[in-house]
């Protein structure tokens, strides 16, 4: 942000009496200073004539600086909202700063442009109003026509890299088969959204998508829920019940983080995929295994087998049709076009009209390692659509996670620990919690408008406070 942008981003207008010493020494008449700011910059008088032109105003505009001065802006600027809500005249009429407001202008040549512009008063010590100032930057980074965003996505799942339209191309054919597949990545790279893909698409898109997440499952019960048991089987068991297994009948049953499963669990699944029957707990009649199995994990099972936690035989039965997806590091020109997508999506959500996001952010989020992967951008635009009211996603309204693509010292680190413990949080998990304190610092600690601006009820927001141990002392009070 330039010194520029945030003078004009504090909450009062620009003051002759507390500019600061880069304006001070040179009055109104900013020189060549101003000419090496990125951003565009012109002054008006109160007559609405401009008194100032910098460089980079030259530059987007194609006007000299000397055929502006004097000149109404207007006339010069030719923008769509001139003569309606030009947000010039709103903060010179109201003294407001107005921040992030997207205008089409008219060139010199007439070729139609958009950038985002600033505006604020420019007043004397008594406050008297000498005119306006105005920055600007273009916004260079035109949108995808929804033709060809339509060509890169196959039921919700959205790439233009190499490897991912390898993967798109192959799902239908991976879909019209009836073979085991195992999807193997990195946590948030959308392991269960092809899983769901392939099921779509397949022969058996009628029957049920049975998901399971073998980490999540007590030991204990594992068996049982996948399996099933009869009455009596162990105590607790009053009445028989179906296991996943019975219940993807006729469609899918994806054992999600397959790599976590047991050893002797291996056992029992290596034996129901070679038999194609199982039992139930505590019951000896074979049912037969009516279900295709989907297995995902985000674990090295080569490394897995060579340490001997997972075995060789399962491995291999489960491998007949391999599905690698890529981190978001090795994919970086996936993220423009998952951009895109996520914003239209976010949209439909929040009935908002947010049109892109700024070049500096796009920047941005192409030097991100996104550790997170495809799930923490999501997360870090759905921040941005809770807190952004323009049609532009800007800087200011990303995540105040401290990590070098940000360009700033660190505020929350990237591997925060929870409070009072010594156990780091996932960055998604970061995100969340500051997204609540932000939302509840806006809200004066109000919890039913902070639940409101995140779009969740108070009693949620009262567990997720609890969750991640969110006091008072986190954010501002209400006066």
């Amino acid at each position: 942000m330039t010194p520029l942008t945030q003078l004009l981003s504090e909450k009062s207008s620009v003051n002759s009496g507390d500019l600061p010493p880069f304006l001070k020494f040179m009055g109104f008449h900013f020189g060549d200073v101003l000419d090496s700011f990125p951003e565009g910059v012109f002054l008006i008088n109160t007559r609405w004539q401009i008194s100032y032109f910098n460089q980079t105003a030259e530059e987007i505009t194609g006007y000299k600086r000397e055929e502006v001065l004097g000149r109404f802006c207007w006339d010069i600027f030719r923008a769509d909202l001139c003569h309606q809500e030009c947000p010039m005249r709103i903060s010179m009429s109201t003294g407001e700063v107005l921040l992030d407001r997207e205008v089409e202008i008219t060139t010199k040549t007439g070729l139609k442009k958009l950038i985002l512009i600033n505006t604020a008063q420019l007043r004397k010590g008594d406050h008297r109003i000498l005119g306006g100032i105005e920055t600007f930057h273009e916004l260079a980074c035109p949108e995808m026509e929804s033709s060809r965003l339509e060509q890169h996505v196959f039921a919700d799942i959205v790439g233009v890299s190499p490897r991912m339209q390898e993967i798109l191309k192959s799902l239908p054919l991976i879909a019209s088969s009836d073979s085991n597949v195992l999807i193997q990545g990195e946590s948030g790279t959308g392991k269960e959204l092809v899983a769901k893909a392939i099921h779509q698409h397949s022969p058996r898109a009628k029957g049920p998508f049975v998901a399971v997440n073998c980490s999540a499952i007590p030991e204990t019960l594992i068996e049982s829920e996948l399996f099933g048991h009869e009455r009596g089987a162990f105590t607790g068991a009053v009445a028989s019940r179906p296991g996943r297994f019975e219940q993807a009948r006729g469609g899918t049953l994806f054992l999600d983080e397959i790599g976590d499963l047991k050893p002797e669990l291996q056992v029992k699944l290596l034996r129901v995929l070679e038999e194609r029957a199982f039992s139930r707990v505590g019951g000896n009649r074979k049912i037969p295994l009516e279900a295709r199995i989907i297995a995902a994990t985000n674990v090295d099972l080569h490394e897995a087998m060579r340490q001997g936690k997972f075995r060789d035989d399962l491995y291999y039965r489960l491998f007949t049709v391999p599905i690698y997806l890529p981190p978001l590091r090795q994919k970086r020109e996936d993220i423009p076009i998952l951009v895109k997508y996520f914003l239209e999506k976010l949209n439909r959500k929040f009935n908002k009209k947010i049109r892109g996001v700024d070049p500096k952010v796009m920047k941005l989020f192409c030097r991100h390692p996104w550790p997170g992967n495809v799930r923490e951008l999501q997360h870090v635009l759905e921040y941005c659509f809770v807190f952004a009211k323009g049609p532009i996603i800007t800087q200011r309204h990303l995540p105040r996670l401290e990590s070098a693509w940000l360009g700033r010292e660190l505020e929350i680190p990237l591997k925060t620990a929870w409070p009072n413990a010594a156990e780091p949080m996932t960055p998604l998990q970061v995100l969340e919690r500051q997204t609540i304190i932000t939302a509840l610092e806006m809200a004066q600690g109000s919890k039913q408008e902070a639940a409101r601006m995140l779009k969740i009820s108070r009693s949620k927001l009262w567990r997720k406070m609890k969750i991640y141990q969110i006091n008072e002392k986190d954010f501002k009070k209400r006066d």
